[in-house]
């Protein structure tokens, strides 16, 4: 059963100073079929007398052409104006109904209101809402856990990260270790990438799943503790880059689903894991393929157009969030490129609406989607300070600089952010996540700007001020310069539930010459520094480290430069 996404917070919340903020309390989530609706109150704002409030309601039910919320106040709080939501109240009774414009709320869909209002000594949150008359937050079965009940064992919470621990990979820390100052990183959890078929079971006498499962539930103790893995084995994988092919051609979508996502789905659905949170970041690179990379762009592949006419990357994503949803404590999150692929106008609304198609392919639906992933094994910085979208040098706006080339996006939170209000928009739940893989995007070393650049015209101020020092941002293959970015943190910033090394430090993007494998791998000229581009690097250098081994295999030399240039550093 596919199963949505709720604010869960403890019942008793309360408003943090003046300028804190309060969330209504609802109950574990137990199912689309038991939880008709979720309401999710905020207190935004709250001063000595006023507040303001916002609320997202999203409908578990049947389609609805018209709505109406309505709650009670246990205090004397007073509403006094509203938007997007016609208020009324009559003593503590509140009513918010649809306005013309927002009275549709399908299946699965959310809808946001806010408004301002009074009170006097304590601003109390409601505890009960009813949508048409429906009363939602509450197991319409009668077997969920009370409001006040802590969530127990595999049941979904908002952010997987907050308040847990996270796997760290003993297969990757013992390569880290062995390295020279390698154990200062060597404890930083890292994502388990399940790149073939083989690596269900482990590759070469390594680790397969049940293994980093078990190893998990060691490391797990009396808390919480968070496994990421990278779902990474599509028909025709990576169309538009053959260093990171795989092993299955492009029809083989049944093979993927029968040998690859279903033996997956079977281990994750064993009891004897139910206590953990897994993590799914599903097909990274594979969507975003299907906007930019096919005809009739001038970065089209043959391969990326053969991907989009037989719809084998949306129905094995569909397929792959339908099966892994079906854990109660999984929480699957879609890749979503990064901004220097999808951050341009046509390649923005486009990509979000495929992944919506994509999410409700081959049985999933939306709920099963808890988030999505921006930057996986990419270099694009976390946040540019010294410039933003909005400057200009001498009357000329930065858009036009060689750099940002028009984009609307100069860094990878801003992106994050603006994509999630996208995503929400067009029918994703409103409590959905982003996570931003900082593990190579630090930029740091004596290469650092420390200020903007000089305002002899925009190319001058873009590229002295920005921190990402890539040749141009379509390089992607083990990039020179690079360093270890932000830690793994949960909760960073608003709408952003954790940043993660998904990528292994020190694991190579792919060799910078042809070498004959067994695991599918091509080669790919990015990866090769003599290399000077194509179109989708506007035709320069690739940037790209010399003597790399296939992608996946351990790189020293990269992984010695990540620290060197780690930012913050270590």
């Amino acid at each position: 059963m596919s199963r949505t996404r709720t604010a869960i917070l403890a019942a008793m919340a309360l408003v943090a100073g003046t300028a804190g903020a309060a969330v209504a309390a609802i109950p574990p989530d137990v199912g689309v079929a038991a939880i008709p609706c979720t309401v999710d109150y905020k207190v935004q704002n709250q001063w000595d007398s006023g507040f303001t409030a916002a609320v997202t309601v999203t409908n578990n039910s049947a389609a609805k052409s018209s709505w109406a919320v309505k709650w009670s106040y246990a205090g004397n709080q007073k509403v006094t104006s509203g938007w997007n939501a016609k208020l009324s109240q009559s003593g503590t009774a509140v009513t918010a109904a649809n306005e013309s414009y927002n009275g549709t709320l399908g299946t699965g869909s959310s809808v946001s209101f806010g408004f301002n209002g009074t009170y006097s000594g304590t601003n109390a949150l409601p505890t009960a809402f009813t949508l048409d008359g429906v009363t939602c937050n509450v197991d319409d079965g009668g077997g969920g856990p009370g409001p006040t009940d802590p969530p127990g064992p595999g049941t979904k919470v908002d952010n997987p990260y907050a308040g847990a621990k996270v796997y760290v990979n003993p297969e990757w820390k013992a390569k880290a270790t062995a390295e020279t100052g390698g154990s200062r990183i060597a404890n930083q959890p890292t994502g388990v990438w399940l790149d073939r078929i083989a690596a269900i079971n482990g590759v070469n006498g390594g680790m397969g799943l049940r293994a980093h499962l078990d190893a998990a539930l060691a490391q797990k103790g009396s808390g919480e503790l968070v496994v990421q893995l990278v779902i990474y084995n599509l028909p025709g994988r990576d169309c538009a880059a053959l260093a990171s092919n795989g092993e299955l051609g492009p029809t083989e979508i049944d093979r993927y689903k029968t040998q690859y996502i279903d033996p997956i789905a079977a281990i994750l659905a064993d009891s004897k894991y139910a206590g953990l949170r897994i993590v799914t970041t599903v097909e990274i690179d594979s969507l975003p393929n299907l906007v930019t990379n096919v005809s009739p762009r001038v970065t089209a592949t043959a391969n990326c157009d053969t991907m989009k006419a037989n719809g084998n990357y949306v129905k094995g994503v569909g397929y792959a969030l339908n099966k892994l949803g079906d854990a109660p404590n999984v929480y699957n999150y879609v890749d979503a490129g990064h901004h220097g692929w999808l951050g341009w106008d046509d390649n923005f609304a486009p990509s979000a609406a495929l992944f919506k198609e994509a999410a409700t392919a081959e049985g999933a639906t939306v709920a099963d989607v808890h988030g999505f992933i921006v930057n996986t094994a990419n270099y694009s910085a976390l946040k540019e300070s010294h410039f933003t979208i909005n400057d200009s040098v001498g009357g000329a706006s930065v858009r036009t600089s060689k750099w940002i080339d028009w984009n609307r996006y100069v860094d990878e939170q801003s992106y994050a952010q603006a994509m999630r209000t996208q995503l929400v928009s067009i029918g994703f739940p409103s409590g959905i996540g982003m996570l931003i893989d900082t593990s190579r995007n630090g930029w740091g070393g004596t290469a650092r700007p420390t200020g903007p650049g000089a305002t002899t015209n925009v190319d001058t101020y873009v590229n002295g001020g920005r921190y990402d020092r890539r040749i141009h941002l379509g390089n992607w293959c083990n990039q020179s310069g690079a360093g270890l970015g932000e830690r793994p943190q949960a909760s960073p910033a608003t709408g952003i539930d954790a940043y993660v090394w998904m990528k292994p430090p020190g694991e190579s993007d792919g060799s910078s010459t042809a070498i004959p494998n067994d695991e599918g791998k091509g080669f790919d000229r990015m990866c090769d520094p003599t290399y000077t581009g194509n179109p989708r690097n506007n035709n320069n250098m690739s940037g790209a480290l010399a003597n790399a081994p296939l992608s996946g295999h351990w790189f020293s030399a990269q992984f010695q430069e990540l620290m060197r240039n780690a930012y913050p550093a270590l």
